[in-house]
This record gives C-alpha cells, structure tokens and sequence, in this order.
C-alpha cells in the first residue's frame, strides 16, 4: 500500500484539501502502478517549518511503497506532487522535498499479507 505522508506550514482552513487527496492519490497510483484503492494519502497543515532559514511556504512529504519505485518514477512523482501543491497551496516548487522509501515485498511479504487479508471482509 503506497502512503504518501505531507506536512506543510501553510493553513487548510479554506482550502479545498478534497481536491488535493483526490489528485495526489490518482498520481501516486499512476507513476507507482497501484490500484487507486490501496493508495494512502496523509495532509497536515499549519506544521512549524523552516526550510533555507525561512518560514515561508514549504512542505515535506514521504513516500512508502512496496514496490513500484525507481530514479525515473522518483522524479516524476516529485515533479507532479510539487505541481499539485503549487498550484493548490502556493508552496513553490522549490520549498517542496519528497523522500522515497521502497519497502521491498520480501521484507514485508508476511504484513502485506495480514493487509490483504483484512480487506477481504
């Protein structure tokens, strides 16, 4: 199950944070090739961040996924979520840092399994 987990300093009071969830999660599951519906999407607001010694807009995100990422899928991934919080919180391209985690399944395989097993009920 691919999470992606963001924090930024700028407020969601106001923000239509639907719209974000909706297109992080059909980007996450496009570039990663995962089924939108085991696809996770977390959005904190208003979290102190310094970022090159100002608190101007930033945020910072990490990405877990059994699977599914490499350098190339990395960079469009950064470059599309970047995109979407441009667009939809002003936070530049610039102040945005994503961190990838590629939990691979054999390291996993015995959760994964306990996952898909409570989603069958």
């Amino acid at each position: 199950m691919p999470c992606l987990n963001i924090s930024t300093n700028v407020t969601l009071d106001g923000v239509d944070t639907s719209s974000i969830l909706s297109e992080a999660t059909s980007t996450v599951a496009k570039l990663i090739g995962k089924p939108e519906a085991y696809v996770m999407i977390v959005l904190k607001g208003s979290v102190p961040v310094s970022f090159g010694g100002t608190e101007q807009p930033a945020a910072y995100g990490e990405l877990v996924s059994i699977g599914g990422l490499n350098p190339d899928v990395n960079k469009k991934l950064s470059a599309e979520i970047a995109s979407i919080l441009e667009t939809k919180l002003s936070v530049p391209k610039s102040r945005f840092f994503l961190k990838f985690y590629d939990s691979k399944a054999h390291k996993n395989l015995e959760y994964a399994q306990c996952f898909h097993a409570l989603h069958q009920h």
